[in-house]
């Protein structure tokens, strides 16, 4: 009975196949009779192209191509225009296939193919969902301007037919690329045009979307009232039309500007509100990430039980649905904690695993950062070279993503030492040959003398080759001796500096702390390894406090003053209380002069550093104070720059006298620039001169419009071509902020 039931099953599964394949021989029968007319072989071909769709799309497409023929040959529109509907449909399905699949350039082929059957059928939707399609290949691609040209051909077709609906879908699509290359501006009126359709016509949904991609730029630029006011706006929305999808992930969105405002009990409610609507919608990657968002919470509070135990739930889940990337996240965390905690087998266990999938992925980025902290845990637990392996793989991860000068500029020093090297030992392997060819000389005058054969010489001769072959041997064993102390030497200084180098960047802004400042770049160029110039950044209380610093000197002795400073900036705001930029300036005065005993007598040292403090409150209002350096503020294309107070931060001979408090009201799209001396003070060009100042703020003038990351791209270039063969003089330092 039972096999009896396993072949009705086995006959039941096998019966539409047989009669696909039945339909399929009767319609090849039909197509055969010469006698059918064009229209009827035009039908018979576009129901086997049907049957074909699924399996062989290539060979529907024939077939479509073919009723196509046959149709036009009839005169009959009618199956004209079935025959390039289907053919349109197996292509689009087709290239979509291809383009999940990794193909963009047969997605591209095959959507164009689409579009053109689109054009022929005259359906303006069809032609527009077609643009789309390809503009969102392009935009995968990162070819951002062909898909903002599909988008806007799109747009066109649109504006010419005098459809609404469709419109928003290209405008949001517009405003996220241009979001994406750091043209805030203009993504919010894409976005806002986007918005104001959907509100015309009554798409809610569409409504909150757009709203929410309108809280994202305000976050992306630092205003966070504006983007909470947006994202409550979106969820009260989503409340209203019941999308619970959609509360959950605004629910994140807010609770994600809270964490970075540092309001950590509103940041943990949100995320947990979030969290609860995951669990009912079952959404397994959400879930895993409002714990993990939660883990972080805790461990901002030091609650690293706590900490611990969400970022576990969360890995559990990633592994359970292969979110490699988002292990690798967990696994990095968790292994963050134990090194707090001092449980460094586990943190390297941790890492190790993180790391490993970080390489499966691919992510240079993810593998530095990765690399970098199992670095920090061996050279903890004094494993050298475990800790220099790693610390290697993170700067050959960095190097290969940034192409900096810092990489550059430690290549120079080896080099240095190198050939320093090689100078000392080749000058006593010269004093080693002249001993040898003083030798051999002498060898044969004396064998020229003794050619009587006096047995007294040739003894007394046999003693003194003794002698020098003993002297030669003690020469050659005195050079190996000093060319092991000069490698030695080398490889002890440059793994001192290299060490100096990793504790000076411990203490520059990570990427986390620069994200709290709206859109910026930051060009830093050491001249040596470690630099005398340095960036720092602190949050307190809502505002955001940023600074470019250039500290007496460079190299070694400059970067021991830019610890010192930065310690002092720290303390001035997070201990002190202080929050005037020229308040803070006077305060790091007293603890430099406190720390470097300085008398302010006329034959003292007085180093300390020259330097730009901002502080930005997020409402319109930056204030700042400038010792030595200048401000530069580009708005609505004009230059203006403040002049700087002319005193250092350090002590002064006589009265200390208090800097200046500036503030600035801040307009949308004004830029703001601060830097050191290295970049206008460096020499190059034709006649060996310095770029100078003047030069510089036309150099900014020129790029100003550019997104800020292309702006510090361009001069990094432009200082790269001036500098051409010749030696940067000083360390480069160069922020800028668009507000």
């Amino acid at each position: 009975m039972k096999k009896r039931i396993y072949i009705s099953a086995f006959v039941f599964l096998l019966l539409p196949g047989i009669a696909s394949a039945v339909n399929l021989d009767s319609l090849w029968a039909a197509l055969k009779d010469s006698n059918q007319p064009d229209t009827t072989k035009a039908i018979l071909l576009i129901k086997i192209g049907k049957e074909y769709r699924k399996g062989k799309p290539e060979l529907a497409i024939s077939k479509f191509e073919q009723a196509l023929s046959y149709a036009r040959k009839a005169g009959s529109e009618k199956w004209e225009h079935n025959s390039l509907k289907e053919m349109a449909s197996v292509l689009t399905h087709t290239a979509t296939d291809y383009l999940n699949n990794g193909k963009s350039e047969k997605a591209l082929e095959y959507y164009n193919r689409s579009l053109n059957n689109k054009k022929e059928m005259g359906d303006a939707i069809g032609v527009v969902g077609n643009y789309h399609n390809i503009g969102w290949v392009y935009e995968l691609t990162g070819q951002y301007d062909m898909a903002i040209n599909s988008y806007t051909k799109g747009l066109n077709v649109l504006n010419e037919e005098g459809f609404k609906k469709e419109t928003p879908m290209l405008l949001s699509a517009i405003g996220n690329i241009n979001r994406r290359k750091g043209y805030h501006q203009e993504a919010l009126d894409y976005y806002s045009r986007s918005l104001k359709i959907k509100e015309k016509i009554g798409d809610k949904k569409g409504i909150a979307v757009s709203l929410h991609n309108i809280g994202v730029i305000y976050n992306e630029q630092g205003d966070y009232t504006k983007a909470i006011d947006y994202h409550t706006r979106s969820l009260k929305i989503q409340e209203e039309i019941g999308d619970k999808k959609g509360i959950a992930y605004s629910l994140n969105n807010i609770g994600a500007i809270y964490k970075i405002q540092g309001d950590l009990a509103k940041a943990i409610d949100y995320f947990t509100k979030s969290l609860k609507i995951k669990e009912e919608l079952g959404d397994k990657k959400g879930i895993a990430v409002s714990l993990n968002n939660i883990g972080v919470i805790y461990n901002k509070q030091g609650d690293y039980a706590k900490a611990i135990d969400y970022y576990t739930r969360s890995l559990k889940i990633q592994e359970e649905i292969g979110d490699k990337k988002g292990i690798a996240v967990s696994l990095n965390n968790i292994g963050v904690i134990y090194k707090y905690q001092g449980d460094y087998t586990k943190a390297i266990d941790y890492h190790t695993r993180s790391l490993k999938i970080r390489k499966e992925i691919g992510s240079k980025l993810h593998i530095d950062d990765a690399s970098y902290l199992l670095y920090s845990v061996y050279e903890k637990t004094n494993h050298p070279a475990k800790a220099l392996e790693m610390y290697e793989l993170s700067n050959q991860m960095r190097d290969s993503l940034e192409s900096s000068e810092v990489t550059k500029a430690v290549a120079q020093n080896e080099q240095k030492l190198a050939h320093q090297s090689q100078v000392i030992v080749m000058e006593k392997e010269q004093a080693r040959k002249a001993a040898l060819e003083a030798a051999e000389t002498r060898s044969r005058k004396l064998k020229t003398y003794s050619v009587a054969g006096v047995s007294l010489l040739s003894l007394l001769f046999g003693l003194f080759i003794l002698q020098r072959f003993l002297h030669t041997r003690r020469q050659q064993r005195t050079i190996a001796a000093q060319k092991k102390v000069v490698e030695d030497q080398t490889k002890e200084i440059t793994d001192s500096i290299r060490y100096a180098e990793s504790i000076q960047r411990a203490i520059l802004p990570s990427d986390e702390d620069l994200a709290m400042l709206p859109e910026h770049f930051v060009l830093f160029n050491p001249k040596d390894i470690v630099s005398g110039d340095f960036y720092w950044m602190a949050e307190k209380e809502g505002r955001v406090y940023f600074a470019a610093c250039d500290c007496t000197g460079h190299g070694v002795p400059g970067a021991f003053m830019s610890m010192l400073n930065s310690a002092l900036l720290t303390e001035a705001v997070n201990e002190k209380g202080l929050t005037r930029p020229c308040d803070i300036f006077y305060e790091v005065r007293k603890g430099i002069i406190d720390a470097l005993k300085q008398t302010g007598e006329l034959d003292s040292q007085k180093d300390g550093m020259d330097a730009v403090l901002c502080a930005w409150n997020g409402n319109g209002t930056l204030e700042y104070a400038l010792a030595n350096n200048p401000l530069i503020l580009i708005r609505n294309g004009e230059l203006s720059e403040t002049k700087p107070d002319k005193m250092p931060v350090s002590i002064l001979t006589g009265e200390q006298i208090p800097y200046t408090h500036h503030e600035l009201k801040v307009e949308k799209g004004d830029r703001v620039y601060i830097f050191s001396d290295g970049y206008p003070d460096q020499f190059g060009g034709k006649k060996g001169r310095k770029f100078m100042i003047k030069r510089f703020k036309q150099l900014l003038l020129d790029i100003h419009q550019e997104p800020l990351e292309a702006q510090r791209d361009k001069l990094d270039a432009a200082m790269q071509k001036w500098m051409g063969d010749g030696e940067q003089v000083d360390d480069i330092l160069v922020i800028g902020v668009r507000f």
